[in-house]
């Protein structure tokens, strides 16, 4: 009898036990089904489609959840325009949105610091930030207000000048110039008289060509090449001084971010840091090539900026900031993190990455 009691207790026990595991291996069959919009043309290499992309984060995260968690992509105008994917995710029309922090800098400045800085860190020392030096933790304190959480999920690395239609050999050839330039680049340039214009990616050929602007930056050589802008203008130049590690975001539905089990809101994280890696060393691979071949193939004229333009940009760019930092608390708080942590990131890179570069090579 008493070996019957203790049989009876066990398997009540048990019983129990494995009702009481039911709401968890419920909750680890849950699927979701997410719409992502974004910034970029359809078919727009790196950032809409292929290594680094949107879709290719999409697909990790599908695959790394065995179908729980599904993301649609959506290009820029197939549900929202271009810049309006921020407020779609913000009011929950849409779960996530990918782009560019700089984009949303009307909604609050501070939001640009956690794209690139212009004269600030290179991919190392602006991801070491982000990862280990509270810049992630920032960065949602300012998303806060919006509803959204944000991580980076690509970055690509040090970006050229751009291109302009006749050469640049000093600060006066900029005043009256139209260029496409987003972020605070586009605070500097103003400062040198130019007419800086905001055009998502799919408009910057034809106005480039049609002469609407006589200047543009998009990215580096590869993507360049793949808009075209070799064949509407021949003066292509460099010293990555507005972007040296500009970073793309994801920014998700506070609420749609709650309703996550915390693994899949794990395997979202994981996906985009493995995206944000692959695409760096992607266009890394790719951009010595395009840029041989628009130079040997298109007549591309390489340049550097001239020193007087890059000391007055430089001196644009310090005043801008500390005078943000000093009208916004919020900015004040980014600003201090992201300098102080480039202080002593400088130390290290001065003596490592620089003279390399400069002296072994």
């Amino acid at each position: 009898m008493n070996r019957r009691g203790m049989l009876k207790t066990s398997l009540l026990a048990g019983g129990a036990a494995a009702t009481a595991g039911f709401p968890a291996i419920a909750s680890a069959q849950q699927t979701f089904n997410f719409k992502m919009t974004t910034t970029w043309p359809a078919g727009t290499p790196y950032y809409q489609s292929g290594p680094g992309s949107a879709e290719a984060f999409a697909k990790r995260v599908e695959d790394m959840s065995n179908g729980r968690l599904k993301i649609k992509v959506y290009a820029a105008g197939e549900l929202v325009p271009a810049f309006e994917g921020f407020d779609a995710a913000s009011a929950g029309i849409v779960e996530m949105n990918h782009g560019v922090s700089y984009y949303w800098a009307g909604k609050t400045f501070a939001a640009q610091y956690f794209a690139t800085v212009p004269f600030g860190m290179s991919f190392m020392g602006h991801h070491a930030w982000l990862y280990h030096g509270g810049g992630i933790d920032l960065w949602n304190e300012v998303y806060k207000p919006f509803n959204v959480v944000a991580m980076p999920v690509g970055c690509s690395g040090v970006q050229m000048t751009g291109w302009f239609k006749k050469p640049v050999e000093s600060v006066s050839d900029f005043n009256g110039l139209k260029m496409r330039i987003p972020g605070l680049a586009g605070r500097m340039y103003a400062d040198l008289g130019v007419d800086v214009k905001l055009l998502p990616g799919g408009e910057i050929f034809p106005a480039l060509e049609r002469g609407v602007i006589d200047a543009a930056e998009w990215v580096g050589p590869y993507l360049d090449r793949r808009l075209g802008l070799q064949n509407a203008a021949k003066y292509y130049y460099t010293t990555g001084w507005h972007e040296p590690a500009t970073t793309s975001e994801i920014v998700i539905n506070q609420g749609a971010w709650d309703k996550l089990p915390k693994d899949l809101q794990a395997i979202v994280r994981a996906a985009a840091d493995a995206t944000n890696q692959e695409g760096l060393l992607w266009l890394d691979a790719k951009n010595g090539e395009a840029l041989s071949d628009m130079v040997d193939n298109f007549d591309v004229k390489i340049a550097r900026l001239p020193d007087d333009v890059i000391k007055a940009l430089r001196e644009s760019a310090r005043t801008t900031l500390e005078d943000a930092a000093a009208k916004d608390p919020m900015v004040k708080k980014v600003h201090e993190s992201f300098f102080n942590f480039k202080k002593n990131h400088d130390k290290w890179n001065q003596i490592s990455e620089t003279t390399f570069q400069t002296t072994v090579r």
